[in-house]
């Protein structure tokens, strides 16, 4: 079972969403735990993955060495969407 970690960036995201869109986005986050990489997910650049939930985005980079995964960025998608995901972790 991997560890979960939010980056503060991620925790103000999640903060702002509707309850309908938080428990959602939140089950899909927990289910990271069990499997890092669901089916649907997509790299992006080294450790960077996205995945997909509905009309959101999370982005997180996967650790398997330390069992980890980060996540950095909930957002709605949009052309900036992936902009600078470097930066993130």
């Amino acid at each position: 079972m991997y560890r979960l970690e939010l980056t503060p960036r991620a925790q103000r995201e999640l903060d702002e969403l509707r309850s309908k869109e938080f428990d959602r986005i939140v089950g899909a986050i927990q289910k990271l735990g069990q499997s890092p990489r669901p089916v649907g997910a997509r790299k992006l650049r080294g450790p960077i993955y996205r995945v997909r939930c509905g009309d959101w985005r999370i982005i997180c980079a996967v650790f398997d060495k330390d069992q980890l995964v980060i996540v950095g960025k909930v957002t709605r998608r949009a052309e900036a969407t992936y902009d600078k995901v470097d930066e993130l972790f």
